[in-house]
């Protein structure tokens, strides 16, 4: 079968199967990118050792994080298995250690700085939603206009990670922000549109906050998923229960909830040093 026969069927399987735009996109281009490498070998029969070169490559000299590299894994793995129809070759049979990393997190303080610096309307209801719902940020691009609920004061977040839909706090900021915003710009379809309608795009958002970073002096390293790192941890800090955290970022495992205990400040001041009970 030829390569572009293939991504065809490739493309053509996943959208069947209702995986989400963004796992499509994300599955399409890892297989791209792994047809292209295996046509430069110029074999008619890939083996397993063909399949871990490939892994080494990816992760050696194109820096593959964790992510990416399940990324690579779980794509070839369904091509195998969906699109062939044959047997995932063991070179795939792969348990990563995960990295023991921390998220980023800005403080209250930072956020504040971050959204004073940001005059531009569109651009400050874009952070200020990002971190007040702790949104991801396709989450954010996918919002229609009648997700937002002024009523009853949520926002209805559809087709989540995991094509898992669910409600999250509507902020009386952004809600005083959104028809500020909705006067100037009359977006039509999409809560935040491009300058020629449609969908807005997520270089334009990273962008945004990276400009926003510089002006307000923050050097701390930052991307806009870390809004969402930040609205979970300052939820922690106040003494929400982190069950209902999971819920309004739409984890599925608490235990992917849990990584910001390790950064919050509530729960590492609500424990007290045993030196307290000392008389010095």
């Amino acid at each position: 079968m030829r390569k572009q026969e293939l991504l065809n069927k490739f493309q053509k399987q996943i959208a069947i199967e209702n995986y989400s735009e963004q796992t499509q996109k994300t599955y399409f281009s890892t297989i791209k990118l792994f047809l292209e490498y295996l046509t430069k070998l110029k074999k008619t029969k890939i083996d397993d050792s063909d399949i871990q070169n490939y892994l080494y490559y990816c992760k050696t000299k194109r820096n593959y994080s964790y992510s990416s590299m399940k990324h690579v894994v779980a794509s070839i793995s369904y091509l195998y298995s969906k699109v062939l129809n044959k047997p995932i070759p063991r070179a795939l049979d792969i348990k990563f250690r995960k990295p023991a990393t921390l998220p980023s997190v800005l403080s209250i303080n930072d956020i504040s700085k971050i959204l004073k610096v940001t005059k531009n309307i569109k651009h400050k209801t874009i952070l200020l939603l990002i971190y007040s719902s702790g949104l991801r940020l396709n989450e954010l691009l996918e919002l229609r206009i009648g997700d937002i609920d002024s009523e009853a004061m949520r926002i209805h977040i559809k087709s989540g990670k995991g094509k898992k839909d669910r409600y999250v706090m509507l902020s009386d900021n952004v809600l005083e922000l959104l028809r500020e915003y909705y006067k100037i710009y009359k977006p039509n379809n999409y809560l935040i549109e491009g300058q020629n309608g449609g969908k807005y795009s997520p270089k334009s958002v990273q962008s945004v906050f990276k400009s926003a970073l510089k002006k307000a002096g923050i050097k701390k390293k930052a991307t806009v998923h870390t809004l969402r790192h930040s609205f979970a941890t300052h939820l922690l800090d106040e003494g929400t229960d982190i069950r209902y955290i999971q819920e309004l970022l739409g984890h599925k495992r608490l235990e992917t909830t849990q990584i910001y205990t390790h950064v919050s400040s509530y729960s590492i001041n609500k424990i007290k040093s045993p030196a307290d009970k000392l008389k010095i």
